[in-house]
């Protein structure tokens, strides 16, 4: 998964690939009651065509629950046969039966086809614009 991670990261010019990063990240995700990770495999070798990950914040303008759906990924020999959609299906679901009441996520504005695979979706744009600060 962490490989899978780097590849994503790849794509996305804001993040760096860091093996040891991605697989610290991913341990403490898969270790915790508010978060998840989800992959699909090639049903014939049992290999990963995909993954996505998911953790819960709180909302203080939902008053609860809100999911924060990240890296997803795709393998390329794997998109355009639903893989993707079937684990944002699952991430919905999971944020869903532990309360929460929306699911939101980052989409890198030069990535034309994940801009228009969250749109058919149902993931719209807001008005906020994302900040961030490293503090580390």
């Amino acid at each position: 998964m962490a490989r899978m991670v780097g590849e994503l990261f790849s794509i996305e010019r804001d993040f760096s690939a860091d093996l040891e990063k991605q697989e610290r990240g991913l341990r403490a995700i898969v270790g915790s009651e508010s978060a998840a990770a989800f992959v699909a495999e090639e049903e014939a070798s049992g290999t990963l065509a995909g993954m996505v990950t998911v953790q819960l914040t709180i909302s203080t303008a939902q008053g609860g629950p809100s999911g924060l759906l990240e890296d997803l990924f795709v393998r390329e020999e794997h998109r355009g046969r639903g893989v993707a959609s079937a684990l944002v299906e699952e991430v919905e679901e999971w944020c869903h039966s532990r309360g929460a009441h929306r699911v939101q996520l980052l989409v890198d504005l030069q990535n034309e086809g994940a801009l228009k695979f969250y749109g058919a979706r149902g993931y719209g744009e807001t008005r906020m614009a994302v900040r961030r600060r490293i503090i580390v």
